[in-house]
């Protein structure tokens, strides 16, 4: 089966910019109430994905960070515990259902390494399901 399928394009996925700064971030994601999203880095690619955690960690560990002056502090400033990894498009499913257990979603880069969409975990428990659906049938 093709990902192809599956993608959510760029287009309709939140992302931030790693020029985005703190507070951006935090409002995007609260306006949105994601609890992670992508940055795409100033080429268009893919550079990783920011979670609340990230930005409650880095808030914590720097006491004279408040919210008023979060708008100082650059995203690119702010260190990422989880390395969401991407696939490329021609990925195949088994690529993706294992970057699944471990990310909400799977970012999506083109042969260039150009950031194009994800693929939601719940997409992908959803293809399983049918499969799992269609050897029952075929069972019975």
């Amino acid at each position: 089966m093709n990902i192809a399928f599956f993608l959510l394009p760029k287009q309709e996925v939140v992302t931030v910019t790693q020029e985005a700064t703190l507070r951006q971030t935090l409002e995007k994601m609260e306006h949105h109430r994601y609890t992670a999203v992508p940055i795409i880095d100033h080429n268009g690619g893919y550079a990783g994905t920011v979670t609340e955690g990230d930005l409650l960690w880095f808030m914590k560990n720097r006491p004279g960070i408040t919210f008023e002056t979060a708008n100082r502090v650059s995203l690119s400033e702010v260190p990422l515990r989880l390395n969401n990894r991407s696939v490329r498009i021609d990925a195949n499913m088994e690529d993706l259902i294992s970057l699944a257990k471990l990310q909400n979603f799977v970012p999506v880069v083109d042969d260039m390494e150009r950031f194009i969409g994800i693929v939601r975990r719940s997409e992908i428990i959803d293809y399983c399901q049918t499969i799992m659906q269609g050897a029952a049938a075929v069972e019975a």
